[in-house]
């Protein structure tokens, strides 16, 4: 008997498979510019030379003596240089390269496509995004291409990388897009993955969708060699361009600030907080700031912000980071147990400083849930430098095994809440634990202060 297998059906048109990326890299290339920055580093005097005073006699003597031999007596500066790529967005001269491409430099020097050299003036970079501004004075309109959308980007969507790899000059290479929504290290991190090769002096660079339109800035690679392994990174047009049209009418980034701490919703603090699902960005800490004037509280959960579901905190983050300054927004928040909407006027992220207080230090102990608890004493609050209203338990040891041990508590931390409510001492902990299991939680939430770090941990109540 012969089975016969049904197979998936894919589309397969001939645009979907390029035979030639000639076409589309003779129209990009002349908009991509190869970067060299000069750094004057001044050098140490020779081995051996003499240190005289400015003005010395026998200054001209030695001088000319080392010169001879070869080891300059004074120092003298040398230029040091690094090399990147970038791409011109106007025909007016804005270029946008990385950050860390041009950073510390004291000459920006930009080779175009035709062989022509510009100096560039910084206008502005962010450091958060690695994404940097430059501006050159042409005497002509300059070739320049445009801004793609990222979001409409597919994985498995071809894409095209061109720079100046390994100071090579002017190369191109192809691959698709891998993956999307990649976050490495920063806060507003929206890196698209391709397998397009990208090297060393590749970042700054465009990432070109087959229409010739930007979508990401080659900014990093993940490579145990230092060379292409199929896995580059570029920031997404999405981000960029935000990042750009700051940069290019203030100089500077200019994101919104809503002046909290916060951290995600696990299954078990979703559980100890009553919600139907982990979703939304857990207020740890309210600062002095636009979140406090509003009414906002530890503890609340940010559903929604201006409209739009927050699915956690690099979500909300983001977000806020976009929506501007001085705007006021609505913001959904799950607070005992039902729904609330505060509307906050949002501040400068750049301006806002975070406050927090930090702990350690021992006192008439009691066990409780694998912890050894003591209350705060007026002498310990002053030895770690708390504010005189503060109150919690300090965690005095934390027992092998246990809940507390896997979620992370550790001797030195302060517990400050638990179950949404203020502790002072053992016993008032022990109520709210109490409260939470005659409720029929499984999990109680506590507010954790470690550092300047304020924290909730959902601690299980069964035994």
């Amino acid at each position: 008997m012969v089975l016969a297998l049904a197979l998936p059906a894919f589309a397969q048109e001939p645009q979907d498979r390029p035979i030639s990326f000639a076409d589309l890299a003779e129209e990009v290339s002349p908009a991509v510019v190869n970067i060299t920055t000069s750094t004057r580093v001044a050098t140490e005097l020779a081995p051996g030379a003499p240190r005289l005073p400015e003005g010395s006699p026998f200054q001209e003597f030695f001088e000319e003596f080392f010169n001879r031999e070869g080891q300059p007596q004074q120092p003298r500066p040398r230029q040091s240089q690094s090399l990147g790529s970038g791409f011109v967005i106007s025909g007016d001269g804005y270029i946008v390269t990385n950050n860390h491409v041009i950073e510390g430099a004291d000459e920006i020097s930009v080779e175009f496509f035709s062989g022509r050299t510009l100096i560039a003036e910084l206008v502005g970079t962010d450091p958060a995004t690695d994404i940097a501004l430059l501006k050159v004075e042409p005497d002509d309109e300059l070739p320049h291409v445009m801004w793609g959308d990222s979001e409409a980007a597919r994985v498995g969507e071809w894409v095209i990388a061109v720079g100046n790899p390994l100071g090579q000059g002017f190369s191109v290479s192809a691959g698709i897009i891998s993956a999307k929504g990649r976050a490495l290290q920063g806060n507003f991190d929206d890196f698209l993955q391709t397998d397009a090769a990208i090297n060393r002096g590749n970042s700054g660079g465009p990432l070109f969708n087959m229409d010739g339109e930007v979508i990401g800035v080659n900014t990093a690679i993940l490579s145990p060699t230092g060379g292409s392994i199929g896995i580059g990174f570029a920031m997404s047009s999405a981000v960029a361009t935000r990042v750009v049209d700051q940069l290019r009418e203030f100089g500077a980034t200019r994101r919104g600030w809503l002046g909290v701490r916060i951290q995600d919703v696990t299954d078990d603090v979703a559980d100890a907080l009553g919600l139907d699902r982990p979703n939304g960005a857990l207020v740890t800490e309210v600062m002095d700031g636009p979140a406090r004037d509003a009414g906002m509280q530890a503890s609340d959960v940010i559903l929604r912000f201006d409209g739009g579901d927050v699915a956690d905190t690099r979500d909300l983050v983001r977000r806020v980071a976009d929506a501007g300054v001085g705007r006021a927004v609505e913001v959904v928040v799950f607070r005992d147990g039902s729904e609330a909407t505060i509307e906050v006027v949002l501040g400068l992220r750049e301006d806002g400083t975070a406050v927090a207080p930090r702990p350690s230090a021992p006192v008439a102990p009691a066990q409780v849930m694998g912890m050894e608890l003591a209350p705060l004493t007026p002498e310990a609050r002053q030895e770690l430098g708390l504010p005189a209203g503060m109150e919690g338990l300090l965690v005095r040891s934390v027992e092998a095994g246990t809940d507390a041990e896997s979620k992370g508590l550790r001797p030195g931390d302060l517990i400050t809440e638990a179950g949404q409510q203020p502790v002072a001492s053992v016993a008032d902990f022990q109520d709210r634990v109490q409260e939470a299991r005659d409720a029929g939680r499984r999990t109680i939430l506590l507010m954790v202060r470690r550092g300047e770090d304020p924290r909730f941990v959902a601690l299980s109540l069964e035994d």
